[in-house]
Order: C-alpha cells, then sequence, then structure tokens
C-alpha cells in the first residue's frame, strides 16, 4: 500500500514553453505547467470543459528529456507526487504552492508535421 501514498497521475498539454535551469553541481531542473480538462454535460445539458493548471517540476534525466523535446502545446502524461512548498513574497506575505514532482515522464501524440 505505500506506493499508493502521494501518488499523482496526470495527462495534459503544456501551457507553455519549459524552463530549465542548471543548479550548483551541474543538476538540471525543469519546471512546466500542464492544462488538464475534465468535459461534463450540466443541468441544461450543455457541454462545459473545465481546465485546470497543474505546476510541475522535474530533475536530472527527465529535466534534460523535457529540454530536448518538449514544447508549448505538447500532450504528455507524468506519474509523481506531491510537493508542498512555502515563501515570503515581496510584500512579507508568506504565501503556500503545491506542485508535483515528476518521477515518470510519458510523451504522446504524434510528431507534428
Amino acid at each position: 500500500m505505500n506506493n499508493l501514498r502521494n501518488r499523482v497521475q496526470l495527462i495534459g498539454h503544456l501551457g507553455a514553453a519549459p524552463e530549465v535551469k542548471t543548479i550548483i553541481g551541474g543538476k538540471k531542473v525543469a519546471k512546466i505547467v500542464i492544462a488538464t480538462n475534465e468535459t461534463y454535460k450540466n443541468q441544461k445539458g450543455e457541454k462545459v470543459t473545465e481546465t485546470t493548471w497543474h505546476n510541475l517540476t522535474a530533475w536530472g534525466a527527465t529535466a534534460d528529456i523535457i529540454e530536448k523535446y518538449l514544447q508549448k502545446g505538447a500532450e504528455i502524461a507524468i506519474e509523481g507526487k506531491l510537493r508542498n512548498n512555502n515563501y515570503t513574497d515581496k510584500d512579507g506575505v508568506k504565501r503556500y504552492v503545491t506542485d508535483i514532482e515528476i518521477n515518470e515522464l510519458v510523451m504522446l501524440g504524434g510528431k507534428k508535421a
């Protein structure tokens, strides 16, 4: 049961180009944002699509793959875990951020012509 704890699986499209940085020690980190869509019919029978945005972080070899192959609009499937962080903004207000640390990444969709 331990492998079911803190596990997230998503399929979505990149909302922007990946941001990749090399940190001290030469390790790479990639930050991406993906959109997932849920479609349903409301009480009036109208089709409604809700989009949710997710912040994701990848390290090492996965960050290399993201940098080399992914661009805005690419469809991916990921498996990862939730990470909660906090920081103090320029006005002194403590902010909380939740992102997903990618463990596995699969590129979906065909090659664009």
